[in-house]
């Protein structure tokens, strides 16, 4: 393989995490294409243009450009009527990925592409048409999957497993030549839920920046954000919606205080999706209602490299999401030495090693978590076993040898005919 087309329509791999709806799939995005470009594959990630600030093509690094592609407005639009504006992006994707007599690129202007990787459904409807367009072997991670929400949240309606997304989900599973799972679990999952080709599905766990995400002082990284004492530091890292039950971590947290232990949380994420402002609402009234507003601290997402003084501050980081395809924030608490008390769901079943590296908690329960917190903080000697644990399970994880896997599969699809509708 040569060269790569990337759709990362809803959301640039530029963007802050926890920002909006970044999150997970955009470090993701762009650390698989550096990771891809540094194999000396040139790498064009395509997404949509949300400010008139942002240049058409920036160039990240060698063999790595983004490219913003104007389909609909030039803001931010809701991610729900994102699908309004699909059809201009593919078309503007397909001039970019052609010449004007509607052929493969010429060397001169960078060559041809050798396949299409498609992130999230609605770049993978894109990556569809696509696909058939210029007759080129289509790869798609989604990151998240409708019908797997719609099986863990109690509140959705079962009809939603044949909602217009889940159904376009099927479509795009049954003609792409490869779906990319980050774990057994993801891939049980396309195989339940969407009749996938098992043939088909290729387990390629994501990766971890090591040089950012490792061991550090935890007093150093208390006073580089300002936490002042040796208190119990428990931390939640994402997006402030629904899906991640930030208000079990809250109410875990209001467990440990009424047992007597000198705990605080710490929540880094802003609101996202059409419920996130009613849910940090919603949260901040929780944390009142307990009356622990003086040890819970909401802190604006971040830029990722300085995560990981976050990390290295906390005892214990909290993921009690709903359902969790990569469970990113496992991976990068455990590089750092941290031990996770997690739900047991997606990814997550995978990253968090039970009992070695971390707690997986099956229930919804606050009292759950705050058991867990308790059994890993005991002693001293505990929260470190836990720690180094965590450490040895988060270096099998590289984005070197993710993106070996991706290259390495791929050449197969390049070379034999592809799977149609």
């Amino acid at each position: 393989m040569r060269r790569l087309a990337i759709l990362s329509y809803h959301s640039s791999p530029l963007n802050q995490p926890g920002v909006g709806d970044s999150g997970g799939m955009d470090v993701y995005v762009r650390e698989m294409a550096s990771a891809l470009a540094r194999l000396g594959i040139s790498c064009d990630v395509f997404t949509r243009r949300t400010s008139n600030s942002q240049q058409d093509t920036v160039l990240v690094e060698p063999n790595l450009r983004v490219h913003y592609v104007e389909a609909g407005p030039v803001a931010e639009v809701p991610l729900a009527e994102l699908e309004f504006y699909l059809g201009a992006f593919t078309d503007k994707v397909l001039t970019a990925m052609t010449d004007p007599h509607g052929l493969p690129l010429s060397d001169f202007n960078g060559g041809r592409y050798d396949a299409i990787h498609a992130n999230y459904w609605l770049s993978a409807v894109a990556g569809h048409t696509l696909k058939h367009e210029l007759d080129l072997p289509l790869l798609a991670t989604f990151h998240t999957l409708d019908r797997v929400k719609a099986e863990t949240d109690p509140d959705l309606a079962p009809q939603a497993l044949m909602s217009r997304r889940a159904i376009a989900e099927a479509n795009v599973i049954g003609c792409a030549d490869a779906v990319l799972a980050s774990c057994a679990v993801e891939a049980q999952q396309l195989r339940d839920l969407y009749d996938a080709d098992p043939a088909r599905i290729w387990i390629i766990p994501l990766g971890i920046d090591h040089a950012f995400f490792a061991p550090g002082t935890r007093a150093a990284a208390r006073s580089a954000i300002g936490i002042d004492g040796g208190g119990l530091v428990c931390l939640f890292v994402g997006r402030i919606q629904p899906l991640k039950r930030a208000d079990l971590a809250v109410r875990a947290v209001s467990e440990l205080a009424r047992r007597g232990r000198d705990v605080s949380l710490i929540i880094v994420g802003g609101p996202s999706g059409h419920q996130g402002e009613a849910t940090a609402k919603q949260l901040e009234a929780l944390v009142r209602e307990l009356g622990i507003a003086d040890r819970v601290s909401f802190v604006a997402p971040k830029p990722h490299h300085l995560l990981s003084s976050y990390y290295r501050a906390a005892n214990v980081v909290l993921v009690p999401s709903r359902s969790e395809s990569f469970g990113l924030v496992a991976l990068e608490a455990a590089s750092c030495g941290i031990p996770v008390v997690a739900s047991n769901v997606g990814g997550l079943s995978t990253l968090v090693v039970d009992r070695l590296s971390g707690l997986l908690i099956d229930e919804a329960d606050p009292i759950a978590y705050a058991d867990a917190v308790d059994t890993i903080t005991r002693t001293p000697e505990s929260a470190e076993r836990y720690g180094e644990n965590a450490v040895a399970v988060a270096s099998a994880y590289t984005w070197k040898k993710a993106a070996m896997s991706f290259v390495e599969r791929s050449q197969g699809l390049v070379r034999h005919s592809l799977v149609g509708c």
